[in-house]
């Protein structure tokens, strides 16, 4: 047996009550709550918290380089360890863009220097240079410098040649291709749904057919060429209705959508709120509830945050005016544990949804929390709700609906390799376990 370290007793894992062995960073043992002595070693109080794999999520965006005032690595980490992430995927949007490798080894070092024991930040290099949408990015380059995926981010592929390139290209380096499906020139200039709301407040809209024409064109490449492709932050219910069939027929797709388009719809742009401004944009309630169904059902197979953090006066604008975004990283569980609270989704979800199929889908480290996994998981308390503030949020960006609300569940500790990262109760990063 590895060298005992620590005893954690009196966790809640699927719904049973446990004692955590860990050892050398990684679990040891797992068992009923009081079976398992140990002599010589640190024993925590676990006071009944919720047990949960340390999460991934696979779309985040942490401005750095270049737009450091809105998010750098180190604050967009701190959020993570805070939020219950052990690895995020950063998007290509950086100033330079991550389109080659000396931008994704700057974004590595800068992870590193920060969090040496984690949060780790995992590069998604560009899908084209510049993110133009004209040249293709070095694949191999990037593939080899640490980038775990390739997107074009938030400007859709219109070359549907270039990106079936693309896809090829990237499947020859063992990288997924994640696209932002929009139609360029359908949505172009929407600030909103395009509907009955949109009309009333005078807002131009962007239609739900823009998304789900790209999807489906997505899924017909997939298929044609049998490669693998990941659509981001989906929205509404044609998109589901389309990726729900490709499944049936085997087609390589899988999909994300992320905790705003589960929680709110359209009718909260009433009041012209700039934090409610994202693209895609939040939906009709029927669309809603189709995402909620399609996440329970697996069409939908990940849930990420699209954490898009901006400086306060950027958001303090006309709504038209205000650029999509919403920062996510610091409330993602909390608002996921909402949706369990509510009976839209059970507490086996989160793993999967938050954990599990993400590191399946981009070839990253996760664990199941089994004797011999990595200690990295966090102990949750769904019965502590707090009110989201500036002050407590960790990431730069304070751009959220929740703003000044509350929120039910908080992440109480977060460990990496048997390593406290973040704590509530002492407030601290980075203290060792």
């Amino acid at each position: 047996m590895a060298h005992v370290e620590s005893l954690i007793r009196n966790v809640s894992w699927q719904g049973r009550d446990c004692d955590l062995l860990i050892g050398q960073g990684r679990i040891c043992d797992v068992a009923e709550a009081g079976t398992i002595s140990a002599e010589g070693v640190e024993i925590v109080d676990g006071q009944g918290l919720l047990l949960l794999p340390s999460l991934i999520d696979a779309h985040v965006h942490l401005r750095e380089p270049g737009q450091e005032y809105k998010e750098d690595i180190a604050s967009g980490l701190s959020a993570a360890a805070a939020g219950g992430f052990g690895q995020v995927m950063a998007m290509a949007n950086t100033r330079p863009v991550n389109d080659c490798a000396a931008v994704t080894r700057y974004i590595l070092q800068q992870g590193h220097a920060a969090f040496p024991q984690g949060p780790w930040v995992r590069p998604v290099g560009a899908l084209t240079v510049g993110l133009s949408g004209k040249e293709l990015a070095p694949a191999g380059e990037l593939a080899l410098a640490g980038c775990v995926a390739l997107s074009n981010d938030g400007l859709p592929m219109e070359n549907t040649e270039l990106f079936r390139r693309a896809m090829e290209y990237a499947a020859d380096f063992g990288l997924k291709v994640i696209d932002h499906c929009e139609d360029p020139l359908l949505g172009r200039g929407g600030v909103m749904n395009e509907g009955e709301v949109s009309s009333r407040l005078g807002l131009k809209g962007i239609p739900t057919v823009s998304e789900a024409m790209q999807v489906a064109r997505d899924i017909l490449l997939a298929s044609y060429l049998q490669l693998p492709v990941h659509l981001a932050h989906i929205s509404c219910r044609q998109s589901v209705e389309l990726i729900a069939r490709a499944k049936e027929q085997g087609i390589p797709v899988t999909a994300e959508t992320c905790p705003h388009y589960l929680m709110w719809d359209e009718s909260r742009v009433h009041g012209y709120d700039t934090n409610v401004r994202v693209n895609p944009p939040l939906r009709t309630r029927d669309d809603v509830l189709a995402m909620r169904q399609a996440v329970r059902q697996g069409v939908i197979d990940i849930l990420v945050t699209d954490h898009a953090p901006h400086a306060a006066h950027e958001k303090e604008v006309t709504f038209a005016e205000a650029p999509n975004g919403i920062s996510g990283l610091d409330t993602a569980l909390s608002l996921t544990f909402e949706l369990v609270r509510g009976g839209e989704l059970d507490w086996a979800d989160i793993p999967r949804l938050w954990c599990w199929k993400s590191a399946e889908i981009f070839a990253l480290s996760s664990n199941a929390l089994r004797p011999g996994d990595p200690a990295d998981f966090v102990l949750f308390d769904p019965d502590q709700a707090w009110v989201v503030t500036p002050e407590v949020m960790l990431s730069k960006g304070k751009n959220t609906p929740c703003l000044d609300k509350e929120v039910p569940g908080r992440v109480m500790a977060h460990f990496l390799g048997g390593r406290r990262v973040f704590s509530r109760q002492a407030g601290t990063l980075g203290s060792a376990f």
